[in-house]
Parts: structure tokens; C-alpha cells; sequence
């Protein structure tokens, strides 16, 4: 395929047989070598494929091979004859990132850090498996928690209303929690309230460096600021959920005669019963994930004021960077799927709460295990984008591979030669998680401000980590 250069920072895949828009990919010339090396390019001209797509298949900066759409892809589809794919929104639905400010410093917390950090261990389930502490939720109390997310955990004591106004779509999506399956339900069950494995972290930081003292003022940002970082998703639940869809998606492709250039984009047009179920059902996986990250933001407070007196923790935001939704984009509606992709509206957007809505959305950009994270903010200029940006350094290493490479006694000793402590359930996860196992987080947020669809606020360094 051949890729034409636009500026240092885009490239494009022009359209060719069977594509229905370009692909166009942001990223600098190392970002998209690695790219190359996998099927992420591949998988991004699928995508562009898709009846009804708008405009182009993107590729943000950390981008790398997925299932079915590339992870860091973002594509647009129209809300009245185009589709809906799980594969363009992933299993773990509503895999998102929860950043929690202090008014403490970095000097002040260092002390008692390791306390903290066996604190929030021992509170906060975690692992391949784990379970949340608190009981088996009934049915109809499972019910009611898919369908109101973070305001059920808030009305349950996890936490204050206002809290929803920092969480995107104020931490609940429509949802019908009747297109849930009982397996999916049984599987979430367990599990509210738990880390889980993989990626998922809890990290205490700080803030090592602004970029922008006006935003990072009207984010309650400053420099040598203490704060948790939360990422987790929505565990079995949303697990099951997209298995389940995958195979209705799968039939329904065929019943609606779509042709599609490989089976992982199995989908439906958004208006049928199939794509109108999935989109419930998904939303229900969005609440659970909401719902959970609320729960562990309550357990962190627990164990913040416990190991530091009455100190509070504020959310300063929490999105999404697993997830399709209706929005409104250049004066139409689109099916936004952001597979390891976040939102980054620009100032005036009617989705932001009115503290950010003169300033624009607030971004969190996770970076890889000991190494840094950043805030971002999104700008006008997002919208080349559909309002989107990266989530994160992007694997450049398969779990398995990077075992192979590493051991995980050997980054653990590692990254406290440079003052960073770890928790973990295992040793196998953490060398899974080397930071060698990822993109370059800096190069993807140099790509992100370079384009304007995140710009630069802030950079964050760990402090501490809490590995499932």
C-alpha cells in the first residue's frame, strides 16, 4: 500500500478499490515505522471499507494491531445507514482512565508512600480473576447497576453526585440491562469493584511538568501535585457482552448481505434490532466499567485519608478509550467508535460540564509502567479527528513476547533504582508490562500537540504502581 506524507504529522492511504474514504494516520515517521511491522495499516483500510463511513479510517498516534479495527482506531459512522462493529469498540468496553488530584505535594506524600501503596493493594481487589470485596449483587440490584453506572455506585455510598460531573457522559449511557446475557451478568457479579489483570493499574504520581499554566490552573493542575491515576474497564462483564454480540453481529451480516473484508468487523446497520440491541448492551458493559471505577475512586479516598488524615482526592476527569457513541459532528450524527482511542472535545462542545466547557475537554494519556503521563486538552482542532485523540504508549511487544524478553524481578528492581515501588499479584504481569513493551508515551503526545487534537497541559511521573 502506499502511504503519501501530508505533513510531518498525517499521512494518508488514498482511496482504492473496495474503500470507501482514505485512511489517514497521525503519527511521526518512527510511530508509523512500528506500525509497518504489524497489521494496524492493514486493519485500518478494512475499516474504511465499512458501509457508511465518514470521511476517513484514522489511526492515531499509538496505534497498533487489534481485533478486527486497529487499537487506536477511530472511525465515524452515519446514525441513520451506516453500522455498528463490537470489533470497532473492543472486549474490554469502557476500558477508561480516572485521574484523582490532591492538594498534597510530592514532598509530603513521599514519606508514607509505601504505606499508601499496601493500603490501596489491600483494598482494591486485583488480578487475573479477582473479585470485588464487596457482596454478590441481586439481580435486580445488577440490573439497576448496568443501566445508571456511576450514579447507581454514587446513590450506594461510593461516592458524592458531584462527582459525575468529571466523569464523561457523567459516568452512565443509555442502556437495556434485558440485552445482557445472564452469563455476562453472573461474570460482572464477582467483579464489581476489582482492578482486574493486564494493563489495568493503579498508580500514585505527580506532576512533573506543566506545559500550559492557564488550563492547568483551570484543572486544579500545578506543578509538584500529588494524584492517583485509575484504569481499569469493565472486566468479565464487558468481556462476555462483546462474545455474546460478536456472534448475533455475525449472523446479522449476513442476514443484511454486508460484505465485509474480514470476519473480525462483523457488524450490523445501526438502525436494525441487532445494531440497536448491541448499543444497549454496550452501554450497559460503559456502566459497569463507570460503576466500577467510581467504587475503587472510594476505596483510593479510604485509603488516602486513612494513611494521610482528612485529605480529599477530586476526580479530575474520567473517559472513555473503549467505546461507540452518537454524537453530533460538522452539523450530522455519527456512531463515534474509538477502539483505543479517547475523546478530546474542544471548548464550547454541550458535552462538557460547565467548569470545562470554556476551556475544553480534559485528557488523560496513561503511559506505560515507569514511565510518563500526560494531560491533555482537546482544541478545536480535534475535529480532523472526530473529537479524538490516543490513549495511551500503544503495545509494541504481544504479553507474549515480552516475557520472552523480560523477567519481571528484573523491572521491579529496575524501577526502584529510580524510586518507583510496585505492588503486584504477579511478577508475570509485570514483565508482560515492561515499559520496552510499549511505544514511546512522549512521541505520542508530541504527535498529539503537534496536530492539535490533544494539546500538551501537563506531565505526570509515578510515583508508586498497583499491578493486577
Amino acid at each position: 500500500m502506499k502511504i503519501r506524507k501530508i505533513d510531518d504529522y498525517l499521512w494518508e492511504i488514498s482511496q482504492e478499490a473496495g474503500m470507501q474514504v482514505p485512511v489517514r494516520i497521525c503519527s511521526n515517521e518512527s510511530l508509523l515505522e512500528s506500525m509497518k511491522q504489524d497489521k494496524t495499516l492493514e486493519q485500518a483500510v478494512n475499516v474504511a471499507k465499512l458501509p457508511g463511513i465518514a470521511d476517513a479510517s484514522f489511526v492515531m498516534p499509538d496505534g497498533h494491531q487489534g481485533y478486527g479495527f486497529p487499537i487506536g482506531g477511530v472511525a465515524a459512522f452515519s446514525a441513520t445507514d451506516g453500522i455498528i462493529s463490537p470489533g470497532g469498540v473492543g472486549y474490554d468496553i469502557n476500558c477508561g482512565v480516572r485521574l484523582l488530584l490532591s492538594s498534597l505535594v510530592r514532598d509530603e506524600i513521599i514519606e508514607r508512600r509505601d504505606v499508601l501503596l499496601d493500603a490501596l493493594y489491600k483494598n482494591i481487589p486485583s488480578g487475573l480473576g479477582s473479585k470485588g470485596k464487596m457482596a454478590r449483587l441481586s439481580s435486580s440490584e445488577m440490573d439497576a447497576m448496568l443501566e445508571r453506572g456511576a450514579e447507581w455506585a454514587c446513590e450506594n455510598d461510593y461516592g458524592e453526585k458531584n462527582d459525575l460531573k468529571h466523569l464523561e457522559e457523567g459516568g452512565r449511557m443509555p442502556a437495556d440491562a434485558s440485552l445482557v446475557s445472564t452469563t455476562a451478568k453472573k461474570r460482572g457479579s464477582t467483579q464489581l469493584g476489582s482492578l482486574g489483570s493486564g494493563n489495568h493499574f493503579l498508580e500514585l504520581q505527580y506532576v512533573e511538568e506543566v506545559y500550559d499554566e492557564r488550563i492547568a490552573r483551570s484543572f486544579g493542575i500545578h506543578e509538584g501535585q500529588a494524584a492517583i491515576m485509575v484504569h481499569t474497564g469493565s472486566r468479565g462483564c464487558g468481556h462476555q457482552i462483546c462474545s455474546d454480540y460478536l456472534r448475533v453481529m455475525d449472523k446479522a451480516t449476513k442476514k443484511y448481505h454486508i460484505a465485509i473484508p474480514d470476519r473480525e468487523l462483523t457488524c450490523a446497520p445501526v438502525q436494525s434490532t441487532e445494531g440497536q440491541s448491541y448499543i444497549q448492551a454496550m452501554g450497559c458493559a460503559a456502566n459497569f466499567a463507570w460503576a466500577n471505577r467510581q467504587m475503587i475512586t472510594h476505596w483510593c479516598r479510604e485509603s488516602f485519608q486513612d494513611t494521610y488524615g482528612d485529605e480529599e482526592l477530586d476526580i479530575l476527569y474520567d473517559v472513555a478509550h473503549n467505546i461507540a457513541k452518537l454524537e453530533e459532528h460538522r452539523k450530522k450524527h455519527y456512531y463515534v467508535h474509538r477502539k483505543g482511542a479517547t475523546r478530546a472535545l474542544w471548548k464550547g462542545r454541550k458535552e462538557l460540564p460547565s467548569c470545562y466547557r470554556d476551556i475544553g475537554q480534559p485528557v488523560i494519556l496513561p503511559g506505560s509502567m515507569g514511565t510518563a503521563s500526560y494531560v491533555l486538552c482537546g482544541t478545536e482542532r480535534s475535529a480532523l479527528t472526530f473529537g479524538s485523540t490516543a490513549h495511551g504508549a500503544g503495545r509494541l511487544l504481544s504479553r507474549s513476547k515480552a516475557t520472552k524478553s523480560y523477567r519481571g524481578e528484573t523491572i521491579r528492581d529496575e524501577l526502584a533504582k529510580k524510586n518507583i515501588s510496585i505492588r503486584a499479584a504477579s511478577m508475570k504481569t509485570v514483565a508482560e508490562e515492561a515499559p520496552g513493551a510499549y511505544k514511546d508515551i512522549d512521541s505520542v503526545a508530541d504527535v498529539s500537540d503537534a496536530l492539535g487534537i490533544g494539546k500538551k497541559v501537563a506531565r505526570l511521573r509515578p510515583l508508586g504502581v498497583v499491578k493486577g
